[in-house]
């Protein structure tokens, strides 16, 4: 597959508790010089970021993150908040604890107030994989799928695993054809971004894909 292809659905992550304005400064450079899809940073620098790239890039940003346990009421305002400041695409991170107790109908509705607070922004919506069962996941298809959402994406990266071959082909059995796939977390090489592209993701939430691009360039490959 060809390299800008794969960078072209990247979008290009930096999301630690010490992210600093010139670290995030730095792969918006990169994002913009690699032309990916968008750079995913913290809400607190949508602003500041999306002064400095203007048009040039989408700016991303995760809401109820990492946990997904904030309220309804906390993540709309927070979406309405990154959107006011200029964010372009919103990750949200679902209410897991609801899944477990079987609370589909709650997120359900809860994933409808956001896409309804993002309008016609791309809304993502986190499941967290590795907390969930083959069961729930499916289960969790249908309901991104019934809310409006435009993705459905595998892992915030802050939990026990990342994204897996086997998440994202389940995913593209199960989604409606109105939802796009995002892999993220653990996305280490090419070959591995070549391969969940295959398997019908059509975004990836990664920081290592620029980073070896870079390191293939430093030493003339």
């Amino acid at each position: 597959m060809d390299i800008e292809k794969i960078l072209g659905c990247v979008d290009h992550t930096l999301l630690t508790q010490t992210a600093t304005w010139a670290e995030i400064q730095q792969i918006c450079d990169d994002a913009m010089h690699y032309k990916t899809a968008s750079v995913c940073i913290p809400a607190s620098y949508v602003k500041q970021a999306k002064a400095y790239v203007g048009s040039r890039m989408a700016v991303c940003t995760v809401i109820g993150f990492p946990n997904g346990y904030s309220t309804t009421a906390t993540k709309v305002f927070e979406a309405k908040d990154a959107l006011a400041n200029g964010a372009d695409e919103i990750d949200m991170v679902i209410n897991i604890s609801w899944v477990k107790d079987g609370r589909f109908e709650d997120v359900l509705n809860e994933i409808r107030e956001v896409k309804k607070a993002c309008g016609s922004h791309i809304l993502k919506v986190i499941i967290e994989t590795c907390l969930l069962t083959d069961a729930e996941k499916i289960k969790m298809c249908k309901v991104v799928t019934d809310s409006g959402a435009d993705f459905i994406k595998t892992s915030t990266g802050f939990s026990t695993e990342g994204a897996t071959f086997a998440d994202v082909e389940l995913f593209h059995q199960h989604v409606g054809g109105n939802v796009r796939i995002k892999a993220a977390g653990g996305i280490a090489s090419l070959e591995d971004a070549e391969k969940f592209l295959n398997l019908g993701a059509s975004r990836l939430g990664t920081s290592r894909i620029v980073k070896i691009i870079k390191k293939e360039e430093a030493h003339g490959y």
